[in-house]
């Protein structure tokens, strides 16, 4: 089965890149699909990567994203110390409650972007030095941005899945599609 991102209304460009961001939040949520907590922790690859690690770090990178676009500080930013904490849940997180704190995230980024006057504007990058100095990138920027981030971690999230039980993107769509169906 393929996924298909909606056309956007003629113009409506942010609407369009929203449908993007949100397609590859789907496909990495698919990848949790049917998984209890251990499995989704679990570590099948060679990879030091989990399905419920990257679910974090997907929900923490767009958040940091959105505050740096909004000009605010981040409640979640993480430190040296705490770097690899973003790649697992620690004690009391669970996958649902990442989950619901991803949607939360989406929401909050959705409606910024669709109130800020022009996806020409622009907000500073943070010191670092995979970045230019005093660099400054648009709204525009931030959502393909995304779209990359996101589809990065959503191939590795096939490939964890796909060692952890066999299944496949494709017949996760399937499976998304036929619980639509029966909640419907």
């Amino acid at each position: 089965m393929v996924t298909h991102v909606p056309a956007e209304a003629y113009g409506d460009e942010r609407g369009a890149l929203l449908s993007f961001v949100e397609a590859q939040r789907g496909a990495l949520r698919r990848s949790l699909l049917g998984l209890t907590e251990e499995q989704a922790a679990s570590r099948p690859s060679a990879s030091e990567l989990s399905l419920s690690g990257l679910l974090k770090h997907v929900a923490e990178t767009e958040l940091n994203w959105l505050r740096m676009a909004q000009q605010q500080p981040n409640e979640k930013q993480r430190t040296e110390e705490t770097w690899s904490d973003s790649f697992r849940l620690v004690e009391g997180e669970s996958v649902a409650a990442m989950s619901a704190f991803w949607d939360g995230v989406a929401a909050e980024l959705e409606e910024f972007v669709r109130t800020v006057a022009s996806l020409d504007d622009t907000f500073p990058l943070p010191e670092a030095p995979w970045f230019p100095k005093e660099g400054r990138v648009s709204m525009r920027w931030l959502l393909m941005h995304l779209v990359e981030e996101h589809a990065r971690h959503a191939g590795h999230a096939d490939i964890v899945r796909e060692s952890l039980d066999g299944k496949t993107a494709f017949e996760l769509v399937a499976l998304e599609s036929a619980q639509t169906r029966d909640r419907g």
